[in-house]
């Protein structure tokens, strides 16, 4: 998969991206960020807003998956998101993976006025709001009442085409709540970037979580992140194929915005995907 967080880029730049890895049959989806400033680099640099990006290159592609890693609780509603979701898994044609975190980002959420709360509130909220969209996305009405959420037979007409609802892909490493959110909820688990070590660790964790259960781990794709930029093809490779080895599903690949490396990039990778 393709990773472009739209930061310090042209809607050009990254169009042209989306456009070329749309034509590569390796790569099976691509994925935007939930962020309103820039990450890990200057915050008062451009930033796209990830849904808004995402719905409109959904609609510039025609085959690639879409999704954003991962889209924040605490900045909408969760009868809004299961709308906005089902929205846009019917203008892709049935292509969103559905990406869902609890968030993180103080400067952000200082700034907007937008209460992120300790750990334990925003993964209550966050455990609340998987409920709630899972739900709307899949049944007529929804009703719910929560610490952080209520909603009162809430509706969410018409359904996505991908029932019963989008793959949710949940992402994070935490122990005690967000791999057993991602055993209970998800069909594909985003773990970062860990190093092999902490990669093996987290998934036996992984593993149990689903055993507690009651839930095949073979369900869940398993993913990891690995940043390309400034790095050589083959290295790329190499570090894919040890996550692969210790039981990666699927790499997600940040290659920055340039649509030129996407092909030579994808014939050095297009042998682990054949494996």
């Amino acid at each position: 998969a393709l990773s472009t967080a739209p930061q310090n880029c042209t809607w050009d730049d990254l169009l042209a991206t989306w456009l070329e890895a749309d034509q590569i049959p390796l790569f099976d989806s691509g994925w935007t960020f939930d962020h309103f400033y820039p990450i890990f680099s200057d915050p008062t640099g451009p930033c796209l807003e990830g849904w808004m990006t995402m719905a409109a290159l959904a609609q510039a592609t025609h085959r690639i998956r879409v999704g954003c890693l991962v889209t924040g609780m605490v900045y909408r509603h969760p009868a809004v998101l299961a709308n906005m979701a089902a929205t846009l898994d019917i203008t892709s044609r049935g292509r969103l993976e559905l990406g869902l975190g609890a968030a993180w980002n103080d400067e952000e959420c200082d700034a907007y006025g937008i209460e992120l709360g300790t750990l334990t509130q925003r993964f209550d909220r966050f455990e609340e709001g998987v409920q709630i969209i899972v739900s709307m996305l899949s049944n007529e009405r929804t009703t719910f009442a929560g610490r952080f959420y209520e909603v009162t037979e809430a509706m969410c007409e018409p359904k996505p085409i991908q029932r019963p609802h989008p793959p949710l892909c949940i992402g994070g490493q935490g122990e005690r709540r967000t791999i057993p959110a991602a055993a209970r909820w998800a069909q594909h688990w985003n773990v970062g970037r860990p190093d092999l070590d902490t990669f093996r660790r987290k998934l036996d964790v992984f593993h149990q979580a689903c055993a507690d259960v009651g839930r095949d781990p073979e369900e869940v794709t398993v993913s990891v992140l690995v940043v390309a930029r400034g790095t050589e093809d083959g290295a790329v490779a190499d570090e894919a194929a040890r996550y692969g080895e210790a039981g990666a599903d699927l790499v997600i690949v940040g290659a920055g915005m340039d649509p030129a490396r996407l092909a030579p990039l994808a014939t050095t990778l297009a042998p682990l995907a054949a494996s």
